[in-house]
């Protein structure tokens, strides 16, 4: 089976040695997603989540799907006071999809500035 990495040019990608996507056959693995400048200083975690979101989404298409492709999520949040932030987010992003989500509470991201990390997995028949 073909297995196509996808990079989305985050620094850290090269640093740490791993693709933003991996897609193998159908199914596609959104590493762990975090805000990006301008999306850290002064932006709450519903700001966040959707920058996050959005290199998703952009991920997923340059592996030739969508969001509505996406089975599950799971997002990690650094204070769980920000889980009705990161929810709305989500809703809006995924509407009707309903992938299956988990959201836990960590003690820290890479970066402190850094509210949430998400990550997606979705399942795209071949055309």
């Amino acid at each position: 089976m073909q297995r196509l990495n996808i990079s989305s040019g985050g620094a850290f990608e090269a640093v740490y040695g791993y693709s933003r996507a991996v897609r193998v056959g159908e199914h596609i693995h959104v590493s762990g997603t975090t805000a990006r400048d301008p999306y850290l200083d002064g932006c709450d975690a519903y700001q966040q989540s959707k920058a996050i979101l959005e290199i998703i989404e952009l991920a997923l298409a340059d592996a030739g799907s969508s969001l509505e492709a996406v089975v599950r999520t799971v997002a990690y949040v650094t204070d769980m006071a920000d889980a009705a932030l990161v929810a709305r987010a989500h809703r809006e992003a995924f509407g009707d999809v309903l992938p299956a989500a988990t959201l836990v509470g960590v003690s820290a991201l890479i970066d402190p500035r850094m509210r949430v990390e998400i990550e997606a997995y979705a399942i795209e028949p071949a055309a």
